[in-house]
């Protein structure tokens, strides 16, 4: 099953004429998420493969035929940040940083919490401002989800760290991202993650 899903998604690639990364940044995922679909290491959830289907025009049941709900032992990654242009440059930093996680991005705040449900995040990053929900009201949710989420928000406004500090969360950054600013914050998460090969 997961391998003709893996043979599809290359196919639709493949025939619309774009690279691994390419595909990536469309669907605000690593290269290697990709790479891993492909090479029937990894099986995308739900949300993801209804992108897939959405970006190539398909029926989702042409995917979701193929699609499997296996349990992936990689580190799941979320980061969440309504300006796609700041998300699109992230997830290559997150990737290079956490090269075995499976690092998904999203724009929307639904899709995250949706995405949440129905995995075990790791590590979520969050811009504190989001529209009209607050980083710091979805950290709450993530939290509510799984309590051992790890939260590390993300603002161009160091006048928000107090407020953000008032929460659960793990760490802060500012935009936009730097491998070594990352590497530090994932050295004092509150709650340990073990990195897969």
């Amino acid at each position: 099953m997961a391998e003709s899903f893996g043979n599809r998604l290359k196919a639709l690639r493949t025939e619309n004429k774009m690279s691994q990364q390419q595909l990536a940044a469309k669907l605000f995922v690593s290269r290697s998420s990709v790479a891993n679909w492909e090479n029937s290491r990894r099986l995308p959830d739900f949300i993801i493969i209804s992108r897939i289907a959405q970006l190539f025009r398909i029926d989702i049941s042409e995917l979701s035929d193929t699609f499997s709900d296996e349990k992936n032992a990689s580190p799941e990654v979320i980061i969440v940040d309504d300006e796609v242009i700041l998300l699109s440059g992230a997830i290559p930093i997150l990737s290079k940083v956490m090269p075995s996680a499976v690092i998904t991005g999203f724009s929307r705040v639904s899709e995250a919490v949706k995405y949440a449900e129905n995995n075990n995040i790791s590590i979520a990053f969050l811009d504190i401002e989001l529209g009209k929900t607050s980083g710091l009201e979805l950290c709450r949710t993530l939290t509510g989800i799984n309590p051992t989420t790890n939260v590390i928000f993300l603002t161009s406004y160091p006048d928000y760290a107090f407020k953000a500090w008032e929460t659960t969360a793990s760490g802060f950054l500012m935009k936009p991202l730097h491998e070594e600013d990352v590497r530090e914050q994932l050295s004092k998460l509150r709650f340990p993650v073990k990195w897969g090969g």
